[in-house]
């Protein structure tokens, strides 16, 4: 009897010892799936945590770089400024000396000063279409021609050859005595006019100058001056000490020829 009880006894012992066991091991594997979880849990907000850390970095990037557009922009738009202040400056002063170069031309107008130093007209005798053209023609391409002090003023060089180009037309001439029609008819009276006005001026000296073969009508004797172009020509230097400037004009029924010096 007393066998069998302690057989009980020992077999609650070891009911006892297993249930004591098997609760241990479950407790066991609890705290570690709990800590399992928590220590996944961890990971998981460190993860999040680092991923709230890159995303501020991200905005702080983002915020650097509009940060830099934004003086990009500003500098960019200094510059634009800083061009159109220029391009203004030096519309400026392109203006200021256009409007110098214009005052110092005005100057200069108004600083030379015209003197009538000799004037002589010649009387037209005909009323012939043709010379009254080609006198016009030449006076108009002689007026207002300078000559500077201590030069030669050479008429044929002057007016030059004349051509139908020009707008010459035929009219009388002297050739040889005789009286032909050939373009440039009437040059010779304006050449002539302007000799007799030269002459009136001591200070210019005649170095050229060609008679004609027959008496002309609109001066006496002696005191004409025929040109030819390429084979006589009328010349004279300047030595008044001051450049000089003619005036020639023509009418109906004159040709006049005015000398100015310039002061």
């Amino acid at each position: 009897m007393k066998k069998y009880i302690l057989w009980i006894i020992l077999a609650i012992a070891i009911v006892l010892g297993l249930i004591y066991f098997f609760n241990r091991n479950g407790n066991s594997e609890t705290d570690t799936n709990y800590n399992s979880t928590r220590t996944s849990q961890n990971i998981a907000g460190d993860v999040n945590s680092a991923d709230n850390t890159e995303y501020d970095s991200n905005d702080e990037e983002n915020n650097d770089e509009n940060i830099d557009e934004t003086d990009n922009s500003e500098d960019a738009s200094d510059e634009k400024d800083s061009e159109k202040n220029s391009s203004d400056e030096n519309s400026d002063n392109s203006q200021e000396a256009e409007d110098s170069n214009k005052d110092d031309t005005q100057n200069n107008k108004k600083s030379s000063k015209e003197t009538e130093i000799a004037s002589f007209s010649t009387k037209i005798y005909t009323k012939d279409s043709g010379r009254q053209n080609n006198l016009t023609i030449a006076c108009s391409t002689l007026n207002d021609t300078t000559v500077e002090n201590g030069k030669t003023f050479s008429f044929s060089k002057t007016v030059g050859k004349a051509t139908s180009g020009k707008g010459y037309k035929k009219a009388d001439v002297f050739r040889n005595g005789d009286v032909i029609e050939a373009l440039g008819g009437g040059l010779c009276q304006v050449s002539t006019t302007l000799y007799n006005a030269v002459l009136k001026v001591p200070e210019l000296k005649v170095t050229e100058r060609h008679p004609h073969s027959n008496k002309v009508p609109y001066i006496k004797s002696g005191k004409d001056a025929a040109v030819s172009f390429g084979a006589q020509d009328f010349k004279f230097v300047n030595n008044t000490g001051n450049t000089i400037k003619i005036k020639a004009s023509n009418t109906k029924n004159n040709v006049t020829i005015k000398i100015l010096k310039l002061e």
